[in-house]
């Protein structure tokens, strides 16, 4: 499943699932653009990590809520590796708030971010990616549960599934793959901060195996998603959750 001669954007990048998916693109040969918003200092240790074991890296500042940040990221990364050729849309946020707690200023931000930031960088791989290019977008498997507290993160992400779904045949002519993955609980920054020992304890029994997801269980089916062999797969939305019901 070699990447070598292949250019990833990987937004998010910094810490969690988009760190873990940078790392090892680079490690399969992929020049990877590390997109960060606001953790340069994190983001610059994916790049020098990615440099040590020979990889290519840059990281590019970009706040993806916004249309002229997005434009700039990939124009960064053309200047810097030439081309475009995977992009994974990985930055989004979550904040849980029963809906008599919800605010106009949380409900914008988190669809600004989570779905108008894919939607847009989607966009930009229209017009720039080369033919034979892969998208992977991220939803998450609460999208198909019913659970307190996360209905605005839940609706961006079932947005995020059916723009994978309706974008596919408008790829489809250009050879280019647009899939999108869901993961289950997994331990990061993200999920944890918040959350209570107990409760994350009662999220590990959901899923067939007791455990909390690693960003390497997600990064490895990525992987595969954006190799050659899985030219076939493409409009859909793959649960990688460990049996989570």
């Amino acid at each position: 499943m070699s990447l070598n001669r292949k250019v990833a954007i990987v937004t998010g990048a910094s810490r969690g699932i988009g760190r873990q998916v940078a790392i090892q693109l680079a490690r399969s040969g992929a020049k990877v653009a590390v997109n960060y918003s606001s953790s340069r200092g994190k983001a610059d240790e994916v790049v020098k990590q990615i440099e040590q074991f020979g990889g290519h890296a840059v990281a590019i500042q970009a706040d993806v809520s916004k249309v002229n940040e997005i434009e700039m990221l990939f124009s960064e990364t053309l200047e810097r590796f030439g081309r475009v050729d995977i992009l994974v849309n990985n930055a989004g946020i979550m904040e849980n708030h029963a809906i008599a707690d919800m605010t106009e200023e949380i409900f914008d931000r988190h669809f600004a971010l989570n779905v108008k930031g894919t939607y847009f960088a989607c966009q930009q791989a229209m017009k720039h990616m080369m033919q034979g290019g892969t998208i992977i977008n991220f939803s998450s498997s609460v999208s198909g549960a019913m659970l307190p507290t996360y209905s605005v993160y839940g609706a961006t992400k079932g947005a995020i599934e059916q723009l994978t779904r309706q974008l596919a045949k408008e790829f489809g002519p250009k050879d280019i793959v647009i899939n999108c993955l869901a993961p289950g609980q997994v331990a990061t920054d993200m999920f944890l901060d918040g959350k209570s020992p107990e409760l994350v304890d009662s999220f590990r029994q959901m899923n067939a195996f007791g455990r909390l997801g690693e960003p390497e269980d997600i990064a490895n089916v990525l992987e595969l998603l954006v190799s050659d062999k899985a030219r076939w797969i493409t409009g859909q939305t793959i649960r990688v959750n460990g049996g989570f019901n």
